[in-house]
């Protein structure tokens, strides 16, 4: 099996937003922000081809569906379909891809899914041969939104979704379609029902737990600033509750090897988790992109 890290649509938010309470006479360490305060961000998609004998795409990014006026809203910097390119420089298309994993469905996670705005044209799915895997949970917040997170979904979205016939629901450690070859881990601190896809790795342990495999991280820790534990997102829904789900997560991922793939992080794809002698998480072995690289490589 090999993995590809597929960039999309970037974007450009408050650095206050991105970094919660974290003031910026800490955050800057790690970031830098322009004159509005805002810092660069990507939106990056993970391609693992073959895995359970299928081509698997985790997350499609923020895509190009929106209007301009609302592309400069949010800070999205491109206005084509920036992963669309990313696949066929990588040798696919997305009528290629056999599965999408969403981890949840905001729209810089699940916006990719559509084909660029057209004035006049309602929203359409890209991915016809792909089945659509979603958490249950997330599926219930995405089809009756808070009023807090009502703006982070794509209204037209779920519909499309349960309408193309090909949507799965997952509630458990395993899906129907990926089987024992991807783990799931839920979250409830970003939003409600957040699905975080373990790649199981290459080896096991004594107690068959597998070791060596890839954690698509999504808004749980989006890049390397994050796996700090205490350092949150403002658009997070329960900042303490995530910050007890994410420790939980790094210290059973750090025991098995795990390592951390991080769709927000401008420079960093992929890296692999260490803990200082104080107990205090930080990555080492940082890599910018994956090029058809091996699982465990």
């Amino acid at each position: 099996m090999k993995l590809w890290s597929l960039l999309g649509n970037s974007q450009r938010l408050d650095g206050g937003a991105m970094f919660g309470n974290a003031p910026r006479a800490l955050w800057q360490r790690w970031t830098d922000a322009d004159d509005a305060n805002r810092i660069a961000l990507a939106c990056r998609a993970l391609l693992a081809a073959p895995l359970a004998g299928r081509t698997v795409l985790f997350e499609t990014g923020i895509g190009a569906f929106f209007e301009p006026a609302m592309r400069e809203r949010y800070g999205v910097v491109e206005s084509e379909h920036v992963l669309l390119h990313s696949l066929a420089a990588a040798g696919f298309s997305h009528e290629d891809i056999d599965v999408v994993v969403l981890s949840h469905l905001h729209f810089d996670h699940a916006g990719g899914l559509l084909a660029p705005w057209e004035e006049g044209r309602p929203p359409r799915l890209l991915f016809p041969n792909a089945r659509f895997l979603v958490g249950a949970n997330h599926w219930q917040r995405a089809t009756h939104p808070h009023p807090r997170d009502r703006a982070s979904f794509i209204p037209e979205l779920p519909g499309l979704l349960r309408d193309s016939g090909r949507l799965e629901l997952v509630d458990g450690a395993q899906s129907e379609t990926l089987g024992e070859a991807v783990r799931f881990h839920f979250s409830d601190g970003h939003t409600p029902g957040l699905m975080l896809a373990e790649i199981r790795g290459p080896g096991r342990d004594g107690d068959g737990n597998a070791h060596g495999g890839v954690l698509f991280c999504a808004d749980l820790i989006p890049g390397t600033a994050w796996v700090h534990v205490p350092i949150t997102m403002g658009y997070d829904r329960y900042p303490e509750l995530l910050i007890d789900e994410k420790r939980a997560l790094l210290d059973d991922l750090h025991a098995r090897d795990v390592h951390l793939f991080f769709t927000h992080d401008p420079d960093c794809a992929l890296a692999r988790i260490q803990r200082d002698e104080k107990g205090r998480y930080g990555t080492v072995q940082e890599v910018a992109s994956l090029q058809a690289r091996s699982l465990g490589a």
